[in-house]
């Protein structure tokens, strides 16, 4: 994937504001131990210690940001790929699109839907619309759940985002309607929704650089990029890798041949009203 950084108008930068650090195990370690703890009853986070000592860039409590080139690069990129997505729904929805930022933390943040951990990974927060992530999610997806790549990272970015776009839309109040949980609940369903939005961007950008001349560009091997990434973070994986099992009614997102599939449908058709994951046919 090729592209320029802009100017992170669409970033808010809460690094140097964020709560105390995580476990120095990293973020995919206490994403497994959280797994654990909410599988098999015992606490297994409140074991892990920082034995090890924090590193040397870290967010100070008074607002510094101290950060390698490569994590700012990051952040250029949440930036560049935010903009461009919002971009893309602006053009498909017109006025009924507003433009969100993304909140970028270290360890902990107190967003408007409460507190939260890294280890909660990527998520969109209603109450505020905003999408809030952990920059070092993207190091855990890359080297722990095997999904590297600038469109990997581009892929869980649009997938928040298509949250924002549900809610302006109303689909999440489906979710709240439906008691359903598992396998075949409509909060399921709201999540491979949002992975077909995903791939909705992702069809815009590689349209013959119409809609994004300038800003991203895709190459070949991107669009398998997203996709690994959208196997390994499917609910069916994470439980193998965390309990040895697989639970269906304990489902939250979907499984990893699930989320491939509607990601795939958003970037092959680039047409949100296929991604109709609420029907029967979706289960």
């Amino acid at each position: 994937m090729r592209w320029t950084p802009g100017d992170r108008s669409n970033i808010e930068d809460m690094r140097g504001r964020s709560g105390g650090r995580a476990a120095s195990i990293g973020i995919g370690g206490v994403v497994l131990l959280a797994l654990l703890s909410w599988a098999t009853g015992t606490d297994f986070l409140s074991m892990v210690t920082d034995q090890q000592g924090a590193p040397s860039q870290s967010a100070g409590t008074a607002g510094e940001v101290k950060a390698t080139p490569a994590e700012e690069r990051m952040v250029d990129l949440v930036d560049q790929v935010t903009d461009d997505a919002q971009t893309t729904w602006e053009r498909l929805l017109g006025n009924r699109y507003q433009r969100t930022r993304v909140a970028l933390f270290r360890d902990s943040v107190s967003s408007a839907c409460g507190m939260a951990q890294a280890a909660t990974g990527p998520f969109y927060c209603p109450a505020d619309s905003k999408v809030y992530v952990d920059l070092g999610f993207f190091g855990e997806l890359s080297e722990r759940l095997g999904a590297p790549g600038d469109f990997a990272a581009a892929y869980v970015i649009a997938h928040e985002l298509g949250h924002h776009v549900q809610h302006l839309m109303g689909t999440d109040e489906q979710v709240r309607q439906d008691p359903r949980s598992g396998a075949n609940s409509a909060s399921v369903a709201l999540e491979l929704q949002a992975d077909c939005y995903a791939g909705v961007w992702g069809h815009a950008a590689s349209a013959s650089g119409q809609l994004h001349a300038g800003r991203i560009e895709l190459d070949p091997g991107d669009t398998e990029e997203a996709l690994r990434a959208a196997a390994s973070i499917g609910d069916d994986r994470l439980q193998k890798m965390s309990t040895g099992h697989v639970a269906p009614d304990r489902f939250t997102h979907g499984t990893s041949a699930q989320r491939t599939t509607w990601f795939k449908r958003g970037m092959d058709t680039g047409d949100p009203r296929q991604c109709d994951t609420f029907s029967a046919a979706a289960h």
